[in-house]
């Protein structure tokens, strides 16, 4: 049995608890001695039972005198049960655990560990953690801190506990360390074997926080050590064509421009049009804020492409935005004769003769189209499409030895921090200032007292400005979950608008309509033919309505404050004032502190370290975010930890006889290719 081994070789783990710790990603040894305990329970306080005062949580050794079932009035069968040691006896309760009479025998010595409370008014120990202490083994579940494990699969924590010591215990002294003595002194971290042992079974609070520390590194150091290597067999390739960016080019695209280019936008440029020149592929992540004008800078990119007679790529996650951008495309390109197709789902929209620039969703992918000259691929909203989709795309090439520049972008704002560790792979360009020109949307918080009175001033500007507005939900349909029932959702919340709004003419739009429905819902609301859109978030990126000046977002507490100023910058796009109501019925101190940010700042960078701070990445930027690396020890709010284990990495891959040892580790586990 070695590390590698499966987590089914344990004694005690069948097939039915297998598929359990699969659902935890749970799938070997070293996975389960990696799964962390989210939090202790401190049994260290072993006590006398004649010093046992109530609501203490405390640890009894005593022999078990007396155990056996009861009836409760209601019918709930109760453990009742006596243990003794030299200073007097106490009770102990269990419920619905009648097995436990048959378990525990009259004269067994036993650990108990629990909170003291009364009981037909005597203090006892009411529903206590227990183990025997015939075997010379240290206590795993009382007398110590105790780790407690998350449970979302159904495994209890007892049980993966027993599962744990068992493996600690079989591979004692197996668990090599793989970094320096030098390094581990100069960033005060725990050898890796003190480490294993002490996240699960700490002496102390201090040395369970100091070996999450030194596990967390490693989590992050592998992550940073994988974007290396990613990057350095990315440089290995050769591109489809060395492009020219010439001044020329540049001015020949900015001067069909309506508008100048941000300082960003130009600096943004000048970092791609570097790129492309080189004999490496690009590999270069867009980041910008809402409304910062990305499509603008990869429509230079895609520019540059045309004019050395190369095809581009341009790969949208949903119909909708993809059907955003070959409309952009075409607009901005209505001066050169460049040639724009749309592929999706639904069919191709396409000029005469041969394309230049290929619009579409995933559909590209599977479509059998020629792409024997494509020299860029961009691919928006990158966190929405995985590794394995990107990496399908780029090979699309007809000519498998030579692989096409790839620019990502993402409107998701991310902390420039995190950004660099979870996007380690690629080049960052970044856009911080908006166009001149974009209207500054006032951003209210209305409270439940005064929604009628929200109703009728929509009603008012949409009638007096012609105007039209967003109303967004959370949900398709009405959960019947208990938690979820105050959510108001698009399809009940949809007929209670038509009712308010009893003149003007409402649409309603989610993820679960057809293509073609979903295309006519848009088009009415681009040809103002719908006056208010009720939606689910489908609408939150690349939808550009110039006349929606008005966004309302029910339940707001739902959404994190990025995916809020996502959906906020869906207004503002014209030349009219625009505004954005968050309705809320959470009136706690922390939601209204974290909405009101949204009134104070416009910038979604901002926006994003303090939704960071108050909720965790995971609510922040949607813990079902494909592609956003899920950290099961570490966390990103660590910034000194992150920028450690980068430093490291570059380090190791410096001096790689220094680090052989994690060098032969990295290999064993494939790590080029994860």
């Amino acid at each position: 049995m070695s590390l590698d081994s499966s987590v089914g070789k344990l004694p005690f783990v069948g097939s039915v608890y297998i598929r359990k710790l699969e659902k935890l990603n749970i799938e070997t040894i070293e996975d389960l001695l990696h799964h962390p305990p989210s939090r202790y329970l401190d049994y260290s306080k072993i006590t006398k039972i004649n010093r046992v005062r109530v609501s203490d949580t405390v640890t009894i050794v005593g022999e078990m005198s007396a155990i056996k079932n009861i009836y409760a009035k209601s019918g709930k069968k109760i453990q009742l049960a006596n243990i003794t040691d030299d200073s007097g006896t106490i009770d102990i309760i269990w419920f619905n655990q009648p097995f436990l009479s048959r378990t525990i025998k009259r004269g067994d010595v036993l650990s108990i560990s629990g909170k003291v409370d009364w009981y037909n008014k005597k203090p006892a120990l009411i529903s206590p953690d227990y183990e025997s202490t015939k075997s010379k083994t240290k206590s795993i579940h009382t007398g110590r801190l105790v780790p407690i494990y998350p449970e979302t699969a159904r495994v209890s924590s007892k049980w993966l506990r027993s599962r744990i010591n068992h493996a600690l215990d079989y591979f004692k002294g197996e668990f090599d360390e793989y970094l320096p003595e030098e390094v581990l002194k100069k960033l005060n971290l725990y050898f890796f074997n003190k480490a294993i042992n002490k996240i699960h079974f700490p002496d102390s609070l201090t040395q369970a926080e100091n070996a999450k520390k030194r596990l967390a590194f490693n989590e992050l150091l592998f992550l940073q050590l994988r974007n290396i290597y990613r990057k350095k067999s990315w440089q290995k390739n050769n591109p489809t064509h060395i492009l020219k960016t010439t001044s020329d080019i540049y001015k020949k695209f900015t001067d069909s421009l309506p508008y100048s280019l941000t300082n960003s936008q130009q600096r943004s440029v000048k970092e791609i049009f570097s790129d492309l020149k080189k004999e490496t592929p690009m590999n270069r992540l867009l980041e910008g804020d809402v409304g910062s004008g990305k499509t603008v800078v990869a429509a230079a990119t895609t520019f540059v492409a045309f004019t050395n007679g190369y095809q581009s790529i341009f790969m949208a996650p949903t119909q909708i935005l993809a059907q955003q951008h070959f409309v952009s495309l075409k607009r901005i390109f209505d001066k050169f004769k460049v040639r724009v197709s749309l592929i999706t789902s639904a069919g191709i929209k396409a000029d005469l003769g041969k394309t230049d620039i290929f619009v579409g969703t995933h559909a590209l992918i599977h479509n059998k189209i020629n792409f024997d000259k494509v020299a860029l691929v961009v691919i928006d909203e990158q966190q929405r499409f995985g590794v394995k989709q990107r990496a399908c795309l780029v090979k699309k090439s007809k000519n498998k030895k030579v692989v096409p520049h790839v620019l990502t972008m993402t409107a998701t704002p991310i902390p420039r921090s995190i950004a660099l560790t979870l996007y380690g792979d690629l080049d960052l360009s970044t856009l911080d200032e908006l166009p001149k020109g974009r209207q500054k949307i006032t951003t209210w918080l209305v409270p439940q007292k005064k929604r009628r009175e929200a109703y009728g001033w929509i009603n008012k500007q949409i009638k007096k400005d012609k105007v039209q507005a967003f109303i967004i939900c959370p949900l398709i349909e009405e959960s019947q979950v208990e938690t979820m029932k105050q959510v108001r959702a698009a399809t009940a919340e949809f007929k209670k608008l038509q009712m308010i709004f009893p003149k003007l003419k409402l649409g309603l739009l989610h993820g679960r309509q057809k293509v073609k429905e979903k295309d006519k819902i848009m088009n009415d609301f681009k040809n103002k033919k719908i006056d208010i859109l009720v939606s689910t978030p489908v609408i939150e990126v690349g939808i550009d309505i110039p006349n929606a000046t008005i966004m309302l977002i029910e339940t707001a507490e739902r959404f994190g404050l990025a995916q809020l100023h996502q959906l906020r910058g869906r207004v503002g796009r014209g030349k009219k004032k625009s505004y954005c109501l968050l309705f809320t019925e959470n009136y706690s101190q922390k939601t209204q502190g974290r909405l009101n940010a949204l009134k104070k700042t416009l910038s979604g960078f901002e926006l994003a370290e303090l939704d960071l701070k108050l909720r965790g990445p995971g609510e922040a930027f949607g813990t079902r975010q494909h592609g956003f690396a899920e950290l099961k020890i570490a966390s990103w709010q660590d910034v000194e930890l992150n920028i450690a284990a980068k430093k490291t990495a570059e380090e190791v891959m410096k001096n790689r006889k220094k680090y052989a040892k994690l060098i032969q580790k990295l290999e064993g586990k494939d790590i080029v290719l994860n």
